[in-house]
């Protein structure tokens, strides 16, 4: 009835993180809207990691190439924006990650952390405190000491470079005493770093959320991507290297060897065009496109997501999703978003279905593939999501495979993959893990790197509006008052995004809520004791919690941990009773609250204001 009133553009879709846990789910997905007819999809890469997409294209001309750090031979290893003593690691599959930075310490070599907060995984190595949201120029100077210093790897960049004069000119813009107020990073700290990465025999880097969800995500991608090259550390033994995975295709399966990018003009500014599933719309416009004027969305369908707690924009959501002719949430429980949904329905779990470990394909420290069967029967009338999407296309008179169910072959891609490695997915059930033995270096260069010349992108055309809005960033970061108040976001070990909230066991005494992190100098500045209630707020929004205080932050920034808010959460009696606050209640949304290039939402370093509850 939607669709033949309003048309295909009038029905959307949010599809959320688990997906990356579901190997099945993402093409049943896509397949399904294809066949609607409608490019209103939305999904977590907004909030997660769509910077490195845009970045990896920019540089080596495939959005599915990201050398990751060879941890088991490196001597240096650079790791910025990123806690796997709590998150483990992502875009970089390490099984016991903080075992393997032991690893390195034990053999001499080092491990650097970067973040404003004093992490835990810190425990292991050597910290940097910087300011949120200025990663990109600590980088840009680290770049800068080093081209200054002891240089650029000739031979490298002269073989393998495009566009390196133009780099070094830009990196110039930033050396470490310029950035050293903005980034709050002594200048004589950043040199140092700068000149002991180059001189390692074999120095990698890699970088998580905390540069992905600020302003500039992709740039500082990009530059994460040029401190491995420039020095010689791409495709090196303990540098960074490709890990290849079950498929020998995938960096070419990625490609856009142009490196031409559509932008749009917006009601919201310059905006990419949606190229699926890689680079969706922000998520964080969906209550702009629900309340659209001339087109506006009717009915939404959710997967596997939360969106009314995972981004900005929850009370105009709350307050827009009721008006919607249809609210469909498909997951295993009824969660935030869900209160709002039409029809629920139950998606089995990870013990229910069969599956592989498909999201590690390309980003593994030793490359395998691993299937499991179902553990159990799914309950009660639990059914997989690849089903579900399925049976609605057929309800719908759409093409599924439930239409012929004999010539149904899930698994199919899958094993196209596999047979680019020499083996099937018959043998895959048989041995259910195949192990490809250790990262490999040495054929980046020739076999994987995917721009149109076959040499890295030094500073990539797309890019240069990044470049010039960096400009305009470090200026008004360098005239912020003092005492000026940065929020970011941490994970704490019983939480993972929203999705622990109902579990009893993770609800302790010690974790009935999150709390307001504060430095005891800037909660003496404002009469603030540990305790007390807060209430933190902005232009976007506000919550309170409790506060407490704590010297592993450095002054000006304030943490709170991210999955909380629950308290119209009906369907969910344990995340009712211990509800906390929506952290991304602050974060803002609509025209600026994204990168342009990517399309990535501005979710840490947002200024707050914090004072006692009224």
């Amino acid at each position: 009835d939607i669709l033949a009133r309003h048309g295909p553009r009038a029905v959307a879709g949010y599809l959320g993180n688990p997906r990356e846990y579901n190997s099945l789910l993402s093409e049943a997905w896509y397949a399904f809207f294809a066949q609607i007819g409608t490019d209103r999809l939305f999904n977590v890469n907004t909030q997660d990691c769509g910077n490195k997409f845009a970045g990896a294209e920019a540089v080596y001309g495939s959005v599915t190439v990201h050398p990751i750090p060879d941890v088991e031979h490196t001597e240096f290893v650079l790791l910025i924006g990123e806690n796997p003593a709590v998150s483990q690691m992502s875009f970089c599959s390490l099984p016991d990650a903080m075992g393997a930075f032991k690893r390195v310490v034990a053999r001499g070599g080092r491990g650097v952390w970067v973040n404003p907060r004093r992490i835990e995984s810190a425990s292991v190595g050597e910290l940097v405190q910087l300011k949120p949201d200025t990663d990109v120029y600590l980088l840009a100077a680290l770049l800068c000491e080093i081209d200054r210093g002891p240089g650029l790897d000739a031979e490298v960049v002269a073989r393998h470079g495009r566009h390196v004069d133009e780099l070094r000119a830009f990196v110039r813009e930033y050396p470490a005493a310029r950035v050293a107020d903005v980034t709050g990073v002594p200048a004589e700290t950043i040199v140092r770093l700068a000149h002991d990465f180059a001189a390692a025999r074999a120095a990698s880097g890699h970088a998580s959320t905390g540069i992905n969800m600020g302003r500039q995500g992709t740039t500082a991608y990009w530059l994460v991507q040029m401190l491995a090259f420039v020095t010689g550390n791409l495709d090196r033994r303990g540098g960074n290297v490709l890990s290849v995975g079950y498929y020998e295709r995938r960096a070419r399966a990625g490609r856009n060897a142009s490196g031409e990018v559509e932008f749009v003009e917006s009601t919201w500014g310059m905006l990419r065009k949606p190229k699926l599933p890689v680079f969706p719309y922000p998520g964080n416009l969906l209550a702009d496109f629900i309340e659209r004027a001339d087109e506006p969305v009717r009915a939404l369908i959710i997967c596997a997501g939360n969106p009314l707690l995972a981004m900005g924009g929850e009370e105009r959501l709350r307050q827009l999703l009721p008006t919607l002719e249809l609210v469909v949430c498909i997951d295993l429980y009824r969660n935030a978003t869900g209160e709002y949904a039409h029809y629920l329905l139950p998606a089995t779990d990870a013990f229910e279905r069969e599956d592989i470990n498909g999201l590690g394909v390309g980003l593994q420290q030793r490359p395998n593939i691993q299937y499991t069967t179902a553990m159990v029967t799914p309950r009660a009338e639990r059914r997989h999501e690849r089903w579900i999407l399925t049976r609605l296309a057929q309800s719908l008179g759409l093409v599924s495979s439930l239409d012929d169910p004999a010539r149904d072959d899930p698994w199919g891609k899958v094993a196209h993959m596999l047979k680019s490695r020499g083996h099937s997915f018959d043998e895959l059930r048989a041995r259910e893990v195949i192990d490809f033995g250790p990262l490999e270096a040495g054929r980046f260069y020739d076999e994987f790197l995917q721009t149109a010349d076959r040499r890295v992108d030094c500073c990539p055309e797309v890019l240069r509006p990044a470049i010039a809005r960096m400009r305009t960033l470090f200026d008004e970061l360098a005239a912020e008052p003092p005492g000026t108040l940065k929020l970011i976001t941490k994970r704490e070990a019983k939480q993972m995004n929203s999705w622990l909230a109902n579990v009893p066991r993770m609800r302790t005494r010690s974790n009935e809520t999150n709390h307001l992190y504060m430095h005891p100098a800037d909660a003496a500045a404002r009469a603030l004791v540990d305790g007390m209630r807060v209430r933190v707020a902005n232009a976007h929004g506000a919550v309170e919690v409790p506060l407490r205080l704590s010297d592993d932050l450095l002054p000006g920034v304030v943490a709170m941990p991210h999955g909380w808010g629950h308290a119209a959460s009906f369907g969910m009696r344990v995340a009712q009773r211990t509800p906390g606050g929506n952290c991304n209640r602050l974060l803002p949304t609509g025209a600026g609250s994204f990168e342009p290039v990517s399309g990535q939402a501005h979710m840490t370093g947002v200024a707050v204001e914090v004072s006692a509850a009224g």
